[in-house]
C-alpha cells in the first residue's frame, strides 16, 4: 500500500493497516542491520588479521586497513539501510534518485572540500604516508595517528586531544615513525671544569647505555663541545634509538650523567647573579 500515490484518499483503517505493515518492514529492517552490522565487522577484522599474518603485514599498516574497511563497511550499510526503510514505507527510489541527481549537481560545487577530502586521503592511503600508531606532523598538529578515514585523520596530541584533520589540510606529511630515531642530549659544565676530564666521565656513561640498553641501535657517542654559553660550556652526546623511545633514554641519559658528574665532583652551572661592589679610598 503506497500513501504517495497521486489522488489517494486517507482513511483510518488504511492508515492502521499501512502502520501496521510498514512500522514491521522498518522493525524487521533495523533488526537485520543490528545483526549484519557487528557480524560483518568481525568478519572483515578476522579477515583483516589473517591476511596481516600471511603478508606479514606491520602492525601499523593492519591497523590503517582494517579502520579503513570498517570505515567503508558502515558508510555503505548505512545507505543501503537508508534506501530500504524509504522504501519501506512507500516512496519511489527511482524518482527520487534522479531528482537527486540534479540536486547533487547543484550541490556539487559547495562540496568540492569533500572530494578533495577523499581523493587526498586515497593518496595517502596508497602512498602509505601515514600509518595507525603512527607519530606525525601534519595539518598543523602534532600526535600519533588513531584512524586514517576516507574523510578524515585522526590524531591524537600528547596531551590527550583527539584532532579530526580533513583530508585536505594534510599538505604535507612529517612521519617520526619511519626508521631509528635520534636520542639527543646536551650537557653544561662550568668555565672552571676540566673538559677532558667532563668528556671521560660523560664517554663512561654513554657506554654503559652503549653496552646494556637495548633501546640503543646505535651510540650514544660523545661528540664533545658544542656551544660555549655565557655561563657554560656546552657538551653533547648523541645516538640512535628505536622507533619513539628517544624522550625516555634522554630523560635516563640526563639523569645518569648529572649524578656521574656530581660523583666526579665537576660542576653543572645554574643561573646566578654575582655583584662587585668597589670601595672608593677615604
Amino acid at each position: 500500500m503506497n500513501l504517495f500515490e497521486e489522488g489517494f484518499q486517507f482513511n483510518p483503517s488504511v492508515l492502521v493497516e499501512w502502520l501496521i505493515t510498514g512500522g514491521l518492514k522498518i522493525l524487521i529492517l533495523l533488526l537485520a542491520f543490528a545483526i549484519i552490522n557487528p557480524i560483518g565487522q568481525k568478519a572483515i577484522r578476522v579477515a583483516i588479521d589473517r591476511m596481516s599474518a600471511q603478508r606479514k603485514l606491520e602492525e601499523g599498516r593492519s591497523k590503517t586497513l582494517e579502520k579503513l574497511s570498517l570505515n567503508i563497511f558502515s558508510y555503505t550499510l548505512l545507505f543501503i539501510l537508508v534506501i530500504m526503510l524509504l522504501g519501506a514505507v512507500g516512496i519511489e527510489i527511482g524518482p527520487l534518485l534522479a531528482g537527486a541527481g540534479i540536486v547533487g549537481l547543484a550541490i556539487g560545487f559547495g562540496a568540492q572540500g569533500l572530494v578533495s577530502d577523499i581523493v587526498t586521503g586515497f593518496f595517502i592511503l596508497l602512498e602509505r604516508q601515514v600509518e595507525v600508531n603512527d607519530y606525525v606532523t601534519a595539518g598543523g598538529y602534532d600526535g600519533i595517528v588513531e584512524e586514517v578515514g576516507i574523510r578524515t585523520t585522526k590524531i591524537r596530541s600528547f596531551d590527550g586531544t583527539l584532532n579530526f584533520v580533513p583530508n585536505r589540510n594534510i599538505s604535507g606529511v612529517a612521519n617520526h615513525s619511519r626508521g631509528n630515531m635520534r636520542a639527543l642530549v646536551d650537557i653544561g659544565i662550568g668555565y672552571d671544569e676540566n673538559i677532558d676530564e667532563a668528556m671521560s666521565v660523560l664517554k663512561e656513561v654513554a657506554d654503559d647505555f652503549a653496552e646494556n640498553d637495548e633501546r640503543f641501535k646505535e651510540g650514544p657517542s660523545v661528540l664533545g663541545v658544542q656551544s660555549l654559553g655565557s655561563s657554560d660550556i656546552v657538551i653533547r652526546i648523541l645516538g640512535k634509538t628505536e622507533n619513539m623511545q628517544q624522550w625516555g633514554v634522554e630523560r635516563d641519559l640526563r639523569k645518569a650523567m648529572k649524578e656521574a658528574l656530581d660523583r666526579a665532583g665537576i660542576e653543572i652551572p645554574y643561573p646566578h647573579h654575582v655583584f662587585v661592589e668597589k670601595k672608593e679610598e677615604g
